[in-house]
C-alpha cells in the first residue's frame, strides 16, 4: 500500500521540526526567539512538495488541493505538539515549560497543557497562512470548482 503524500510530508514536518529544536537545545540556542521562527521553512517546504506532487499528477481541482495542503500541515502540527508534550514531561514537566515560556510570548506561568494548547492553535493559524500563500502561488495551475 502506498502512503499518501500528505501523510509523508506531515511526518517530514514533525521529524524536521523535532530535530531542529533538539539541535537548537543541544547547541544552547533554544532561548533565541528568532531561531524558533525558522521552523516555518520546514512547513513551507512540505506543503509545497505536496502541492507540486498533486499538480504533477494532474490533480488540479482547487478545493481538494487546499484540503491536501491543510492535511499536511495539520498532521505536522498535531504530531509536533504531542511530541512537545511528551518531551516536556521527560524534561521535568512544568519547570521545563516555565523555562521555555520565559523566552516566548506567554505571560505568567503556563502549564504544560496550556502551552501545548496555545501552540496547537498557533500551529493551525500558521498552517492556514502557509496554505493560502502557497495556493496563491500555484493559483494559475488550479481549476476552480
Amino acid at each position: 500500500m502506498k502512503v499518501k503524500k500528505e501523510i509523508k510530508n506531515g511526518f517530514f514536518i514533525f521529524i524536521s521540526i523535532g530535530t531542529y529544536f533538539l539541535l537548537m537545545e543541544f547547541l544552547g540556542l533554544s532561548n533565541i526567539f528568532y531561531l524558533r521562527l525558522m521552523n516555518v521553512f520546514f512547513v513551507i517546504y512540505a506543503v509545497n512538495d505536496t502541492l507540486r506532487s498533486r499538480v504533477s499528477h494532474g490533480k488540479t481541482k482547487f478545493v481538494p488541493n487546499i484540503l491536501a495542503a491543510l492535511t499536511t500541515c495539520l498532521i505536522g502540527v498535531v504530531l509536533s505538539v504531542v511530541g512537545l508534550l511528551v518531551y516536556s514531561y521527560m524534561r521535568g514537566g512544568d519547570a521545563y515549560i516555565h523555562n521555555l515560556s520565559e523566552s516566548f510570548l506567554f505571560g505568567g506561568h503556563p502549564s504544560i497543557n496550556m502551552y501545548c494548547f496555545s501552540l496547537f492553535f498557533e500551529g493551525i493559524a500558521s498552517s492556514v497562512i502557509v496554505t493560502l500563500l502557497l495556493i496563491l502561488y500555484y493559483n494559475d495551475k488550479f481549476i476552480a470548482d
